[in-house]
């Protein structure tokens, strides 16, 4: 039954649409009365030469997706939901050789020798060096602000942590993390005007990503560290990553691992500045499960997308071999069938199946413990160091088909 909510030609990949706000009355009706639907868009406008997706809303049918990768691949047209119309297939068809866009068993093979950077072992490894970091950064934002106390939440604070981490882990100096930060704004944000990016210009930081871990990767086989590249590639024959293997594995790093995590914590404080009684809460108490809510509430990844192998059916949806199928984390996070009262922020949800490390299967996020616990030590930073923040603006939103990204967010401790 057609959904009345839902006027001729909305499109939840729409940058305009998610630069304004996240659609999720729309996202509401549709689960209630049409959970899997027919979008349409014009030829191209999404990269790709059909006319449109399959938008796959509630909480079940999200996980049903992404725990059948044999029915839905990752592979033929890129995890990607949508590009900028000006993108050549060629383009798409080198991400490809990211991890984020492969199917078993090339995504199992490459997954089982990430992963040994990914064990608990490992990320505890980290938990002391980042703990100072979190309170060095909160430090420096503190110490940095201007005579009203004002800063920006998002390049003082946000984007730091998930940047070192991510240096720490493969010992990249952290001299050159602004040229990670860079080069993954670049790659994320071709929609947003105000960054002045072209298609062009994302592939040519990819590629500068890739370039500078193929290098680093060549260091360590020449002269291995104690560290995860070193675990990756020092050995290819004995399993390993080969060189351009490992350049595009930090391109996933760069993005999956900073864009999403970043944004996760932005979305986290501005939830606890327009919460105050959550706020006083995690002060007083600290939570173990206030990252998970905060994951859950901000779903940094809107949408990803998988393409059927064949024909099949979702619910009473027929979906054709080829058929593109987006599948909305951000509705599915919010499905009462599944959360009591979802749209209350509540650090204190238990239990929280929510889907904002995906829905299973083999594409569940590999950096999930990492994730959170640069969540939970950035924000015992801030509540230590500045229990007082308060809210100075609304935030500034990213213009993405895909990301619920945040730009700028002023705060203050005056």
């Amino acid at each position: 039954m057609p959904c009345p909510a839902l006027p001729d030609g909305f499109d939840f990949t729409d940058p305009d649409l998610l630069q304004e706000r996240v659609p999720h009355p729309e996202f509401a009706q549709l689960r209630q009365t049409e959970p899997v639907r027919w979008i349409v868009q014009p030829p191209r406008i999404s990269g790709f030469d059909d006319s449109g997706y399959w938008a796959v809303t509630r909480h079940a049918d999200v996980k049903y997706v992404s725990t059948h990768p044999e029915l839905f691949s990752s592979n033929l047209n890129t995890a990607v939901i949508r590009f900028n119309e000006t993108i050549s297939r060629d383009q798409i068809e080198v991400q490809k050789l990211i991890m984020l866009n492969m199917d078993p068993p090339e995504h199992t093979r490459v997954r089982q020798i990430v992963q040994r950077g990914f064990t608990p072992r490992a990320i505890r490894s980290l938990e002391d060096a980042l703990r100072e970091r979190a309170g060095s950064i909160v430090e420096t934002a503190l110490a940095n602000a201007a005579a009203d106390g004002s800063f920006d939440f998002v390049t003082n604070v946000a984007v730091e942590l998930p940047l070192q981490a991510i240096a720490e882990l493969i010992g990249v100096p952290q001299d050159d993390r602004t040229k990670i930060f860079d080069w993954s704004n670049k790659m994320a944000a071709y929609d947003d005007p105000e960054y002045a990016i072209t298609e062009e210009v994302g592939v040519e930081a990819a590629m500068e990503i890739v370039s500078y871990a193929m290098n680093l990767a060549a260091a360590r086989k020449e002269c291995p560290a104690k560290d995860i590249v070193s675990q990756l590639v020092a050995a290819e024959d004995e399993g390993n990553l080969s060189s351009d293997e490992f350049g595009f594995f930090v391109i996933l790093l760069a993005v999956a691992g900073n864009e999403t995590t970043r944004n996760a914590i932005t979305h986290g404080m501005h939830a606890f500045l327009t919460h105050p009684d959550q706020w006083d809460l995690f002060k007083r108490e600290r939570p173990e499960t206030t990252a998970e809510e905060i994951v859950r509430w901000a779903t940094p990844v809107v949408s990803f997308q998988r393409t059927a192998t064949e024909d099949t059916r979702i619910g009473d949806a027929k979906i054709k071999k080829g058929d593109r199928v987006g599948i909305f984390y951000s509705s599915a996070n919010n499905d009462p069938e599944v959360f009591d009262d979802p749209l209350r922020f509540d650090i204190t949800r238990d239990p929280n199946p929510h889907l904002g490390f995906g829905g299973g299967g083999p594409h569940f996020c590999l950096g999930k413990s990492l994730a959170v616990l640069e969540i939970n030590l950035i924000f015992h930073a801030i509540a230590d160091a500045l229990p007082d923040l308060r809210l100075v603006s609304d935030p500034r939103r990213l213009r993405s088909a895909w990301l619920n990204g945040v730009k700028e967010l002023q705060v203050s401790t005056g």
